[in-house]
């Protein structure tokens, strides 16, 4: 699991700004006006090999009496006990507000690594402004325009020596953890729809508390399994909600640790709550889980509330895979934690999956078979020219990735991209299997 940096500072310092410029998109709102961050964004740096994961925290809430009392010392705080290393952002133009010596003071109580940053230096009259930020007492300051990336370079430089070269690897092993050669698999969901419920219904025992109340489990847990022949890591997460119903910090940061599993997982069961059906934040958590390209099973779950005719699985089934397009290819499991309908299936359709994530399709059988395919319909003539495919071979990942090399890989377009990948979901059995496919020149 890669370390967590956390982006702390006051409101409108440029936190937002500086999130953009390190995970390189424009991710999180920015504004002029305080506060404009009410979600929190979570995403991945990807600095000279070494990856890690970042989050921005917010600041002001509207119609808080006390701006720093009743939020930004929560967020510091839930901030810091998560995070392998603190960002400490402030505002050159400003100088040293009451507010930055506050969360100053909390910095330092919790012993974490602080690297602090000067934000909106884009001149050498500012630069030497930032001197005064010397009075926080975190050593050099690093000066830094998040708005044109000037600076930046230097704070992940700074980032990487204080982090373990091991927290740092992209998508490693922990090698110290005794169970780390066994499959993962995590129960994700949203809060309430029985992640807790299955998990005492496979050990058989109370394993996981459970409660009527959303939100019960705040940590994830972690459990061995070995029955009917099974042998696996399963981790119990708590439950993602929106953000909209999060009042109290801590259950972002709870979020968070769910969202850290997605990452640290195998494969991931996706609890879906039959009596409501399908959400956005269904889709929000489906879409982690996809973009970090674990496997995923999703379990409608509390099936035996339903009431059912002969057509009602099929028509539910049909409705939600709609919903996850554009990646459909997925199992789909009715059960019931309450009678322990399916539950044993639903873990043998995830062991099915994780032996699919790691299968190796040799280059020849790739070339002797869905090469021919692909040239049948080739992509489309663009400006007059046209692109010959050549090769595809299958990357030495940890989940599958093929590559296809050709004369013109720039003119390959996405409806392409997609169409070369149901080939190959057609030709092979990837079923609950994110996988990419690159156009290489060759």
């Amino acid at each position: 699991m890669s370390a967590l940096v956390a982006i702390v500072g006051r409101p409108n310092v440029g936190k937002s700004t500086l999130f953009n410029r390190l995970v390189q998109r424009r991710d999180a709102i920015v504004d002029p006006i305080a506060g404009v961050t009410r979600d929190r964004h979570y995403g991945h740096v990807d600095w000279n090999g070494h990856v890690f994961s970042v989050v921005d925290t917010g600041g002001y809430v509207e119609g808080s009496d006390d701006v720093f009392e009743g939020q930004i010392r929560r967020q510091v705080l839930a901030a810091l006990g998560e995070a392998s290393i603190a960002v400490f952002l402030v505002d050159v133009e400003d100088g040293i507000a009451d507010d930055d010596k506050e969360i100053a003071q909390i910095l330092r109580k919790s012993k974490l690594p602080v690297l602090l940053v000067v934000n909106k230096v884009d001149n050498h009259q500012r630069s030497a402004m930032a001197a005064e930020f010397y009075g926080l007492g975190f050593g050099d300051p690093f000066t830094v325009s998040a708005m044109n990336g000037s600076g930046t370079g230097e704070v992940l430089d700074a980032i990487l020596a204080k982090l373990p070269e091991e927290d740092t690897r992209p998508d490693t092993e922990n090698t110290e953890d005794p169970l780390g050669h066994l499959p993962r698999l995590a129960i994700v969901g949203r809060p309430n729809v029985g992640k807790s419920s299955l998990t005492n219904a496979l050990f058989e025992e109370e394993r996981s508390i459970v409660t009527e109340i959303a939100g019960t489990t705040r940590d994830t847990v972690n459990a061995r399994f070995t029955k009917f022949g099974f042998d696996f890591v399963l981790l119990d997460t708590a439950g993602l909600r929106k953000r909209t119903k999060v009042n109290e910090d801590l259950e972002f940061y709870s979020n968070m640790r769910t969202i850290r599993t997605i990452e640290y997982s195998d494969v991931c069961l996706l609890v879906v709550d039959a009596t409501q059906g399908l959400e956005a934040q269904d889709l929000s958590i489906f879409s982690v889980i996809v973009k970090n390209h674990r496997g995923v099973v999703v379990l409608v779950n509390k099936w035996d509330l339903v009431e059912k005719d002969t057509m009602t699985m099929e028509v539910y089934k049909k409705n939600l895979l709609e919903r996850l397009q554009p990646f459909k290819d997925v199992p789909v499991l009715f059960t019931s934690a309450l009678t322990k309908q399916r539950v044993l299936k639903a873990i043998e359709e995830a062991m099915t999956v994780v032996e699919r994530r790691s299968q190796r399709i040799p280059t020849h059988e790739l070339n002797d078979t869905l090469l021919p395919i692909l040239k049948q319909q080739a992509p489309p003539i663009y400006k007059g020219k046209e692109i010959k495919l050549k090769y595809i071979t299958q990357l030495p990942t940890r989940y599958p990735q093929f590559v296809v090399f050709c004369n013109l890989p720039q003119y390959v377009k996405e409806p392409y991209k997609r169409f070369a990948e149901n080939q190959i979901r057609k030709l092979y059995d990837l079923t609950g299997v994110p996988i990419d496919v690159y156009f290489r020149k060759s």
